[in-house]
This record gives C-alpha cells, structure tokens and sequence, in this order.
C-alpha cells in the first residue's frame, strides 16, 4: 500500500493507494466508524462497488446505510444537496459521523459539501472511483456545487478524514471517463514538472490501455503533487495552491457553455482549457510555441480535445469571456490567469486583458 499523507496539522489526513482496498475498506474504517453506522452515498453509476464495500463494512461489523443519487453533473445543485441533507437528517446523522463519498468527484464535491454544512460541520470519507477525482477532486477539501451562473460557485473547503483509493476499480470505468481522468494526470506535468509530462508522453497510452503499473504510478504521483501543494496552501491564499486551477479558467468557460452537461466531460475541458492557456501563451510570446504544440499533440495522441472546435465549442469569443466574468476567482473585476513559460513553468498573471483573451479565442475558432 502507499500511504500519501496530506500535511494540514490538525486537519492532516492520509491518502492510501492500492489494488483491492474496496474489498478491505471495512477494516481501515473501523477506526473512524467506532459503534455508529455509516451512511454511504454512492451515484446510479457505481452499483457493483456499492455491493463490494457494503460487504466490506459488514465482514468488520459496521452497519450502513446505503443513498443512492443520480450520476452526472447535474446532482450539482441546490435540489440534490436538499435531497441528500434531508435524507442524512432523517438517519440520525451526528456532528461526530463520517458519511463516505463513493462515486466520481461529483458524489465527492457534494457529499463533502453536504457535510460541511451539516450540523455546522461532520466528517466524511472520500473513496473516489473515477481516475479524475482519485488523482484530483478527492484530495484537498474542495467540495461545493453548481450555480446557474457558473460551476462551483457555492461550496466550502472541508477536509475528509481519509481518502482510499483502489486502482482497480477503473477496469469498469467507461474509455471516455478514463481519458477525461487522464487531463488530470498530465496537468501536474504541465504545472511544475516537465519530467513527469514526459512520463505522460512515454506511458500515457499504456494508462489509458488499462496497464495497472502506470495507472497506480501516475496516481500515486498525482496525489504526492496535489498533497504537497495543499499543504503549502490550502485555502488558495497565497497564490501556491492556484496553480492547480491550470487550464479550468478557459475550461470551466467551455462547461458552461456546453450546460454543464455529458456533451463536454470536465477532464476534456481541462484539456481544451490546457490547450488554450498555453495557445495564449504562446501567441502572447511568454511560452515557446514548440511547448504549446507539444502539449496539443499529447491531448490529440490521448483521444482528448486539444482547442475549441475539438471541445465541440462554437460559441462566440464574446460570450466565452461572459462565462469568464462569473469566475468564482474573480476578483476587483480581475480575473487570475494561469500561463505558462514553457511545459513545467506554469505561473499566475493577475493582469491579463480579457479583451486580449477574446481576440485570441475568436482567432481560434
């Protein structure tokens, strides 16, 4: 097993990563659960896991409840958190329980969230089961939920008390889930560490085949990377832990015009929203544009969208930097770019010109 701990004094928790755990989650727990029952709020999607960690919590005498919500983004918002809270509420949940998070970093963000708020704060545990919120969402107390005017306009940070990842649960992940994933991955590549973007280049095909051996290495990467920036920054004060958001301003823009919906997975958004901030980067003479296409060329070779018309975008620039505007990081009526130098030489620019930003997207599409 390896063990990632996430620094936070008080609120530190462990990250633990190896094939099989959901068959042993009961046992690591225990600990957590002590006599209450636990509720486990999986989607639709995740059924056969469900089964697989309800007979892991009973083999170590740990009753469960067991809430069921719809898969997709649009379990998001205001009336599903209603549902869930309600629902936690009706089974006695107290401030000292922990409701474990079983799905994609949709169920993550929300049943964080939910618990955030709940009772003013209980614990929650994170067993993420999609390769983008096992490398990303899960780590890092993000939670929240969508607002008609933007994602993730209304949440929280919250910490989850454990998260437990097992690699193995991908095999039943869909191709495109495991390519949206994959975004993540090669994210941290692009931030601070060209050597691991080149891993990405070398062993990205073998990941996105299935090979147990690069999937467990690049999540055990990926969650060291994220770990070690959220300890050094976890309410995104100093600008440090910012830097994650690489490629999420074009992004969310993209989400928000596709609604939020299947038609655009975040992690393709994020590739696209990649794409474009080293595009810009580079037609703004700050990046090498050999990098900018290199970094398209690896989202193209990786079955992921690598600019606007690959996204299945064909909104107007105008309107794109309108979905920009409602960015939760907006700020003075500035709004935080993250840019690049070069692959690995990621930065923030808070005095980006969005009508610099709305000229080079209406010459990319």
């Amino acid at each position: 097993m390896t063990i990632i701990p996430v620094a936070l004094g008080e609120r530190s928790y462990d990250v633990r990563i190896e094939g099989g755990l959901l068959a042993r989650a009961g046992e690591l727990l225990a600990p957590i659960a002590g006599k209450r029952a636990m509720t486990i709020v999986a989607d639709a999607n995740v059924a056969p896991h469900l089964a697989t960690l309800g007979r892991s919590l009973e083999a170590a005498g740990i009753a469960h409840h067991d809430v069921v919500l719809p898969a997709g983004e649009g379990s998001k918002s205001w009336a599903t958190l209603e549902r869930l809270t309600d629902r936690l509420l009706e089974l006695g949940t107290e401030r000292g329980d922990h409701v474990v998070a079983l799905g994609g970093g949709v169920i993550g963000d929300l049943v964080g969230f939910a618990t955030a708020i709940l009772k003013r704060g209980c614990g929650f545990v994170q067993i993420p089961t999609t390769l983008l919120s096992q490398v990303d969402s899960s780590v890092g107390g993000k939670t929240g939920i969508n607002a008609r005017a933007g994602k993730n306009l209304i949440g929280a940070f919250h910490q989850p008390r454990l998260v437990l990842i097992d690699p193995d649960v991908l095999d039943t992940l869909p191709a495109r889930q495991v390519r949206a994933g994959y975004a993540e991955v090669v994210k941290y590549g692009l931030i601070d560490d060209a050597d691991f973007f080149a891993w990405c280049e070398a062993n990205g095909a073998a990941l996105l085949a299935g090979d147990r051996d690069a999937r467990t290495h690049a999540i055990a990467h990926s969650v060291a990377a994220k770990a070690r920036i959220v300890g050094e920054d976890e309410f995104e004060t100093t600008g440090r832990r910012a830097l994650l958001n690489l490629g999420h301003t074009f992004g969310h823009a993209l989400e928000a015009e596709a609604g939020f919906s299947d038609r655009l997975l975040h992690g393709e958004a994020v590739a696209a929203g990649c794409a474009l901030a080293f595009g810009f980067s580079a037609a703004t003479g700050l990046c090498p544009r050999e990098d900018s296409e290199r970094v398209a060329a690896h989202w193209r070779a990786s079955g992921l969208p690598d600019g606007l018309a690959a996204a299945g975008i064909d909104a107007p620039a105008a309107k794109l930097v309108e979905h920009m505007r409602h960015d939760k990081k907006m700020a003075a009526g500035t709004l935080p770019f993250l840019l690049a130098r070069g692959i690995g030489q990621t930065y923030l620019d808070r005095t980006v010109d969005l009508g610099k930003v709305e000229a080079f997207l209406a010459e990319s599409r």
